[in-house]
């Protein structure tokens, strides 16, 4: 009997490269899009009988694990694996991967246009357009400004290559400075988010007790600069940046990810007009997508096939 793969990454289908891949291997992909919460029962049944999982972001419990008695790997079809209890994978044998380096290209591209539209007041604009107004009203060129990045990982390094292009100052605060990047300059975290007038998060979550971006950060960045994150909800501390854009603490954020997604009813972030929110898609291109899948399919198959995957999270 062929080894059973579940994949709940919804964009992943019968028939495409990524199931063609498994087959060929010997392999049965099992389909349980990830679409809202499940229940309890679902969740501790979700990997009953198989053999490896290709998840999307949902979230993965020690308690889930306990009850997968029979799987051997878990590849994230994405960079991030917040979601999964990686040590509670570890106990029990389980490898876990994931796939950087496919979508850094398609972050920054939604980081730099998340950019342009807090410059250009494009969201305003639409929206007035729609409603039959005509609004004149002067944004701000991009050439001249700075753009302050945290973290130097694949997609901070993308945008800093794309905020040069436009002409930006990128100063860059890394635990891994580069020394023959010469484009951009490298410096504390205190400064860039003193000098940033974009502030653009790209740094991977839950590496410290609190937020990175809390009340005293958004105290210390410009009246008039603009938070931008599209690396995880985690980083932001979501009720002190709403207070912050109420008040006028800054002028404006962008965010691709929250702490809670889909972002819930009752959040003070729906009500302000000086934030863009867009649904957890930077990575989420044609392209981008084509490649995470690939490249969770093969760390299944390498897992199952006793070889070492290329991106192994744990060991």
């Amino acid at each position: 009997m062929a080894a059973r793969i579940l994949i709940t990454t919804d964009y992943l289908h019968q028939g495409d490269p990524v199931d063609q891949l498994l087959r060929e291997h010997g392999l049965e992909p099992v389909y349980s899009p990830s679409q809202g919460t499940r229940t309890l029962e679902e969740r501790r049944s979700l990997f009953d009988g198989l053999s490896g999982a290709i998840l999307a972001s949902e979230p993965v419990t020690a308690d889930m694990l306990a009850h997968a008695v029979s799987l051997k790997v878990i590849a994230r079809s994405g960079v991030g694996y917040d979601s999964i209890d990686v040590q509670a994978a570890t106990v029990r044998g389980i490898r876990v991967c994931n796939a950087p380096g496919t979508n850094h290209h398609s972050v920054a591209e939604l980081t730099i246009g998340l950019i342009i539209m807090a410059a250009r007041r494009l969201s305003e604009v639409t929206t007035a357009v729609r409603q039959g107004h005509w609004p004149r009203e002067a944004g701000n060129e991009l050439r001249g400004s700075t753009l302050g990045i945290i973290g130097f990982g694949p997609s901070g390094r993308a945008t800093a290559n794309l905020g040069t292009a436009l002409g930006m100052t990128v100063v860059v605060s890394t635990a891994h400075p580069d020394p023959d990047t010469s484009a951009v300059r490298f410096a504390d975290l205190d400064t860039v988010i003193r000098e940033a007038d974009y502030l653009s998060l790209h740094s991977r979550g839950g590496q410290s007790a609190g937020k990175l971006i809390d009340a005293s950060r958004l105290e210390a960045m410009k009246s008039t600069a603009v938070l931008i994150n599209t690396a995880r909800g985690s980083l932001v501390d979501e009720e002190a940046l709403a207070k912050a854009l109420y008040d006028g603490t800054i002028a404006g954020a962008a965010l691709d990810v929250l702490e809670n997604e889909p972002l819930p009813a009752d959040s003070p972030l729906r009500s302000l007009d000086n934030v863009l929110i867009t649904s957890h898609l930077a990575g989420q291109t044609t392209e981008a997508r084509t490649r995470a899948g690939l490249a969770a399919a093969h760390a299944v198959i390498d897992v199952l096939e006793n070889r070492e995957p290329a991106h192994p999270v744990n060991g």
